[in-house]
């Protein structure tokens, strides 16, 4: 089988150079203008992390499982860029990993195929896919994971082609330091190897190289280190928690407690959770997200990427290999992770398929020249030249649509709710919140900091008919007591406001609405009115 890669000749001129920084320019820009302009907060399944994160990438806190090191690392990094608030430079952090990512899908697909325009729609068809671009306009960890797989399979196949030892020690390195920002790129690993067994199967049995590459690969989890150091400083404000209690039971800076961590905690009961019985509906389900009513591409584009499964397949088997292990093991996992966010696990498959569109659109321009081979020249390549237009050109329809239903560029909704709490609620009372943005407000802004933050939701681990209730009654001993409820609708974790006002008053509590369009009420013993 021989492999797509054309002759080295075919790579000469500026035409890759400007196709690759215009789809990475327009990715950036589209994301850019859609980017959440401050302080975020809680919405499940929308928004379950995003308030939480800001702060701990410019705190230097350590988020719940898995711990994302690198991405705090990083993270903080932004935090110092002479725009905008806190808040945005680290939702741009997100935007910045989204339109590289973007980039290395097009470098992926024009080292497959050669061809500029294919390797281009394939890249735009994914970045421009509205789960991606949802999380390249808000402070969340999957743009930056789409950054570390693009760049490790980028890596390898460009060992592929010069084979120079030292691309293969780079990813090798990249497989380590993906691994300790998302524990699903750990299937990088035997993705790489199988991939370097097919190419050149001499190469896995280099005792030097192989004692490098594991050495580099050990070397690329160093930032786990940051985790067990972190925990064991005292870089809070006294009296603070993060109100995670497997973490504060089992911290980091313990064997247990960094295994615990780094592995999924709790979440870990979450995985393999579905039997065979009920694999139809969670396929069914990975449709309906790929072209279905919340469907990422249009079927024909998914039919395009079906068509570059066959043609790798046939042209080019290592590159299938190195593609199709991850792929499959992301799809499987995400179809067996009970997970209320499960959407944004499938992202890895999506940029799979932005390479197999890459792929297929080359096969369609091949045939293309294949058939017109009678033709003049100069009528084939003007063909040639339009459809590769079309091609580029038909990943964006719908974009507009897309547009509107991501952008988050006048999102001021954390901001509001800051300003209620700071302005709205008596000194040195107590706040039960969820996951909310009032973390920014005290740690980040330094605002309104006699407050006490309860993040109820988390603290109690009983039924959610019992959430609330306990640390209401007992932080009304000390002072007034407020609670910002995280939404009007229920979620598997909250109740509403309705059954909330139900459920404290069941326990002798009301709650008396001070900013209802934020949901911030003060919890009052019945009949006091909060005197």
């Amino acid at each position: 089988m021989r492999p797509i890669l054309k002759k080295p000749g075919s790579y000469r001129g500026s035409l890759p150079a400007l196709a690759g920084a215009g789809v990475c320019l327009l990715s950036f820009i589209l994301y850019l203008r859609t980017l959440a302009p401050t302080v975020l907060y809680y919405d499940l399944p929308v928004l379950r992390d995003s308030a939480v994160l800001q702060v701990k990438a410019y705190v230097l806190g350590i988020p719940d499982y898995t711990g994302y090191p690198t991405y705090v690392m990083l993270g903080k990094l932004f935090t110092y860029l002479p725009v905008g608030d806190v808040a945005y430079r680290v939702n741009l952090a997100s935007a910045v990993y989204a339109a590289l990512a973007v980039l290395f899908v097009f470098l992926i697909g024009w080292l497959l195929t050669g061809r500029s325009f294919a390797a281009a729609a394939g890249a735009l068809a994914f970045g421009v896919s509205r789960i991606f671009w949802s999380q390249a306009v808000i402070a969340e960890v999957y743009t930056l994971n789409a950054l570390f797989v693009s760049l490790t399979i980028f890596v390898f196949l460009i060992w592929r082609k010069t084979r120079r030892d030292r691309y293969l020690l780079l990813g090798a390195f990249l497989c380590g330091l993906s691994l300790t920002h998302h524990i699903t790129s750990g299937l990088l690993i035997p993705a790489g190897f199988f991939f370097v067994l097919v190419v050149d199967r001499k190469k896995v049995l280099e005792v030097g190289l192989i004692l490098k590459a594991a050495g580099l690969f050990l070397l690329g989890l160093l930032p786990y280190a940051y985790l067990p150091i972190r925990a064991s400083m005292d870089y809070l404000p006294p009296g603070w928690t993060w109100d995670q209690p497997k973490i504060s039971k089992y911290p980091p800076d313990t064997i247990y407690g960094f295994y615990n961590l780094v592995s999924g905690g709790a979440w870990k009961g979450r995985m393999w959770a579905f039997g065979p019985a009920e694999l139809p509906d969670r396929i069914s389900m990975y449709l309906n997200y790929l072209y279905g009513n919340f469907g990422q591409f249009h079927v024909a584009l998914v039919l395009v990427a079906l068509l570059g499964v066959f043609y790798l397949i046939y042209r080019d088997a290592s590159a299938a290999v190195l593609l199709g292990i991850p792929f499959l093991g992301w799809l499987f996992h995400a179809l067996e992770y009970n997970i209320e966010d499960i959407q944004y696990y499938f992202i890895p498959t999506y940029l799979i398929l932005g390479v197999l569109m890459a792929a297929g659109f080359s096969a369609l321009l091949d045939a293309i020249d294949s058939l017109a081979e009678r033709v003049p020249s100069a009528v084939r390549l003007g063909l040639v030249v339009v459809l590769s237009v079309l091609f580029l050109v038909f990943p964006l329809l719908g974009t507009g649509a897309t547009y509107a239903a991501v952008d988050r560029s006048g999102d001021y909704e954390g901001r509001r709710m800051m300003d209620a709490v700071a302005t709205e609620t008596k000194p040195n009372s107590t706040v039960l919140h969820h996951r909310s943005p009032l973390y920014y407000m005290i740690l980040v802004q330094h605002r309104r900091e006699d407050l006490t933050l309860i993040n109820y939701l988390e603290k109690n681990a009983g039924p959610p008919r019992f959430k609330g209730v306990p640390e209401a009654k007992a932080a009304l001993e000390d002072g007034p007591v407020y609670v910002l409820l995280p939404g009007k609708t229920t979620t598997p974790y909250y109740m509403g406001v309705t059954d909330s006002e139900r459920l404290y008053g069941k326990a002798g509590l009301d709650l008396i609405p001070v900013n209802e369009n934020v949901l911030l009420y003060q919890v009052v013993r019945r009949g006091t009115g909060g005197a």
